[in-house]
């Protein structure tokens, strides 16, 4: 077996797979090293029943703006959307519905106007600046790297601000400042509208009332409604796209090799070691330009690194990271019928309307600030109703792969958690609550769509962020953002300030994971992003296929 590479990638996750693909592409020798039996991290689809697909982790795909997916022409690799025409709803408790989606305007509109015309007409207005201009505001935000380190940007010389203020007419200067709620407030009339926005927020990036973090928080809504579906057959069909991709440019994939240690000589990253039960032949890899880690960042330089390599100060910082912010209880569950809402809210959500995500009961926001305060103040799990918004996914209406005819799989159906060693009664406490969370979640179901009741229930299958962390290394606490996506975590202090540009104080040893800038939802783009910060250190030369950010700022210009 060969034992020297250009690049070592450790982890085969999709930022890992993706950063393969890009090098491989550009024609270095590349070998990923993945600790599990099968590389995707958390774009994982199980069959518990087969025939039956439900997601313990990601559901949706959020990078349909990835330049990605037309530099490494994934579709040519076997890649396939299914587009939902119905996004996103809301019920409240009293059986009112409202539902939106880009591929179903008439149908949202006559739905905000039951709230507000005026509402009504600014959702008309969103649709055509934010959703028809949403590749360069998006690609704005997630798809471009933070600026080198010392190098401020105003307010005006942001690049997302650049973008909305060229693309929407509303946009404000101040929102820079705001949570989500307090945009929303300044645009929107309808309540459970929203809650039902803010809580897609939180589910997908920081927390709704987070000053400081709205425009990030609109933005990951407008992520999913600008994709609005997944690839056919759940997000682990997304990794076998990759896989081929890799594999046909070149790149060598190790799966059941967990790296035990990244050698550093000299203050330079030389290659890894494996751990003894790892199938290779060769136990120490080699790495000629480049260790890349797709592994979460105390995991890295608590672990893989010796601290004898790196400065006490900056250990500190490591250990001091937050992973408050994306624990997740996963609830999902095989039915016979689809959920039947009351009241007006079940002649809204009902056939070709019947949209792909519900949040429940969508009354009003102290029922999201409940939820916060058990999860972030009391460090404690939901355990009452009135601390109970739910979202419920479902995409077997949209894609038959997902379960056989005659059923349908709600999955995943999400609670917010606190990590597991935050937990005030212990890393175990949520497992055993299991049961009792669970009955809670059916109740609060059950009290707008009556007809979810243990007879039409075929199984339930339950995820605990407990259980993520041991199913998935990369998520530390059960954490799929991998750290807080509170403001002194976002953009260039992302996971630290001195690694926002992807590199490490280990010569050679760079970053490429879901705790970097932007964070999770699968993107690519973390990937992307360290391809700029890579071209410029290898002094590579991609050919015609590679375009970067139009906002990027390399560190030849600030040198200059």
């Amino acid at each position: 077996m060969k034992n020297r590479y250009d690049v070592v990638v450790v982890g085969g996750g999709p930022n890992g797979l993706t950063i393969a693909c890009y090098l491989a592409k550009c024609g270095l020798s590349v070998c990923v090293c993945e600790d599990r039996l099968q590389c995707g991290g958390g774009f994982e689809n199980t069959e518990p029943i087969p025939g039956f697909r439900i997601d313990p982790h990601a559901t949706y795909l959020y990078g349909a703006a990835a330049p990605g997916i037309e530099q490494l022409e994934l579709p040519k690799f076997g890649f396939r959307m299914v587009h939902y025409k119905t996004m996103f709803g809301v019920v409240t408790s009293d059986g009112e519905g409202l539902i939106a989606g880009k591929h179903n305007p008439e149908k949202t509109r006559e739905s905000f106007k039951r709230f507000s015309e005026k509402d009504a007409q600014l959702w008309e207005a969103f649709d055509s600046a934010a959703l028809g201009n949403a590749v360069d505001i998006l690609r704005s935000i997630y798809w471009t790297p933070p600026p080198p380190v010392g190098v401020t940007l105003s307010r005006e010389e942001l690049p997302w601000a650049k973008e909305l203020k060229k693309h929407v007419p509303i946009y404000d200067p101040a929102w820079n400042d705001m949570s989500t709620f307090e945009i929303l407030d300044t645009m929107y009339e309808t309540e459970p509208f929203k809650v039902g926005s803010a809580m897609g927020t939180w589910y997908n990036g920081p927390h709704p009332d987070w000053a400081g973090t709205g425009i990030f928080g609109l933005t990951c809504n407008l992520l999913n409604h600008h994709s609005s579906g997944s690839p056919l057959g759940g997000t682990h069909s997304m990794i076998h796209a990759l896989v081929r991709c890799a594999l046909t440019h070149g790149a060598t994939i190790l799966t059941n090799s967990k790296v035990q240690e990244i050698i550093v000589e000299d203050g330079e990253a030389k290659g890894v070691i494996l751990a003894d039960d790892a199938p290779a032949r060769a136990r120490k890899l080699y790495a000629d330009r480049a260790v890349i880690s797709g592994v979460h960042i105390k995991d890295l330089f608590l672990n893989l690194v010796a601290c004898r390599h790196l400065d006490p100060v900056f250990l500190q910082g490591i250990k001091d990271i937050n992973l408050k912010g994306g624990s997740l209880f996963v609830l999902s569950i095989i039915a016979k019928e689809m959920p039947k809402f009351i009241g007006k809210a079940g002649e809204i959500l009902s056939g070709t309307d019947y949209p792909s995500c519900i949040f429940l009961p969508a009354d009003h926001r102290e029922l999201v600030l409940s939820q916060m305060r058990d999860v972030y103040s009391f460090n404690t799990h939901p355990m009452k109703k009135e601390s109970m918004i739910i979202p419920i996914v479902n995409h077997d209406l949209f894609d038959k792969t997902r379960c056989p005819p005659g059923y349908h799989v709600f999955s995943p159906i999400y609670l917010q958690m606190p990590p597991p060693e935050y937990h005030v009664d212990g890393p175990e406490a949520v497992n055993k609550a299991k049961d009792e969370i669970v009955d809670t979640l059916l109740e609060t179901i059950r009290s707008v769509a009556p007809n979810m009741t243990e007879k039409n229930t075929v199984a339930k299958f339950v995820n605990t962020p407990y259980d993520s962390a041991f199913r998935n290394l990369g998520f530390v606490g059960g954490n799929w953002y991998g750290i807080s996506q509170s403001e002194d975590q976002w953009y260039s202090a992302r996971p630290l300030e001195e690694l926002s540009r992807y590199r490490t104080p280990i010569n050679k040893l760079y970053l490429c994971n879901h705790t970097s800038y932007p964070g999770g939802l699968g993107l690519m783009a973390v990937p992307y992003n360290l391809m700029h910060i890579l071209i410029e250190d290898l002094d590579l030369k991609p050919a015609g296929w590679w375009y970067p950010s139009p906002h990027y700022i390399s560190e030849k210009e600030v040198t200059a």
